[in-house]
């Protein structure tokens, strides 16, 4: 995946757990916050889960190695996915709870000499009161939400088969109108800058969808050229896992296209990071 962003001169937001920034687990017990969220649902807390002495022996809750070769790569920033995959709207959360994750988050990454400027929230749950947390952090950059209902915010219990569904149907036709973001809705009041998603890469999932999943991205991207719109593309680099070679070559498809609207419309890829600064530079800030 890095060497396809490396030849298409792609700029990606890699949202990272902070548990996987750990050499060990003495430097996760030590990096973990005092105060952990008390989910009702206890599955729900990775604190109980039995892991490894470090990545030799735990490749799934360490992975230092994965976050230097990223880091390798132009034009790939690091964000945190939260400390510990945090839910903002679970039950039994709360915000003491979400801003010691954030704390530990950004010390363990700062360890590394790292700076987190973006997240993108677990389960998209965004919760609107945790706004003035995430700039306390120092984070200015987040992952929002499409307007669109099937897209609101909602804990697990909360989401419904509806919604589900129709997001799923999202993936291969447009369903909704929008998903495309203008550059002066990017920046907010209180100093925030929201870069929505606009469409998650589902992963293959046989022959028969990919044409109708080809064609649904494609559009987006050749509507948001036209229209000097942000068009944010995402989806978690485990959705590669299986049928690997299929998933990269639909990857490369989608830069290919990429790259022949560079040519024509001077379209451009960046980071979330790079996106706020960018607004920032243009003189976009509220």
């Amino acid at each position: 995946m890095l060497e396809l962003f490396k030849e298409f001169e792609i700029g990606a937001t890699w949202a990272t757990v902070g548990f996987l920034f750990a050499r060990s687990r003495k430097e996760i017990e030590a990096f973990a916050p005092r105060r952990q969220p008390r989910y009702v649902n206890v599955v729900l807390s990775p604190y109980g889960e039995a892991i490894g002495e470090g990545e030799a022996d735990d490749p799934l809750h360490y992975a230092p190695s994965l976050i230097e070769l990223i880091r390798d790569f132009p034009g790939q920033e690091m964000g945190t996915h939260t400390f510990s995959h945090y839910y903002c709207l679970e039950a039994g959360q709360d915000g003491a709870a979400f801003e010691a994750d954030l704390a530990s988050a950004v010390a363990i990454a700062h360890d590394q000499g790292i700076r987190l400027d973006s997240i993108a929230i677990p389960r998209n749950q965004f919760n609107p009161s945790y706004r003035p947390l995430l700039l306390q952090a120092g984070l200015t950059c987040y992952r929002g939400n499409q307007p669109a209902w099937m897209y609101r915010a909602s804990g697990g219990q909360r989401t419904g088969l509806p919604s589900r569904a129709m997001r799923l149907l999202d993936s291969y036709a447009p369903v909704r109108a929008g998903g495309l973001t203008r550059w002066s809705e990017v920046p907010e009041p209180d100093g925030l800058h929201n870069v929505p998603a606009s469409l998650f890469l589902r992963p293959f999932a046989g022959q028969t969808l990919e044409r109708l999943r080809r064609r649904r991205i494609v559009m987006g991207l050749r509507r948001a050229a036209a229209t000097r719109s942000i068009f944010h593309l995402w989806w978690h680099p485990h959705n590669f896992g299986a049928h690997t070679k299929e998933n990269l070559s639909f990857l490369r498809e989608i830069l290919q296209e990429f790259d022949r609207l560079r040519e024509r419309h001077g379209m451009a890829s960046l980071s979330m990071r790079a996106v706020a600064d960018h607004v920032q530079r243009a003189g976009l800030d509220r």
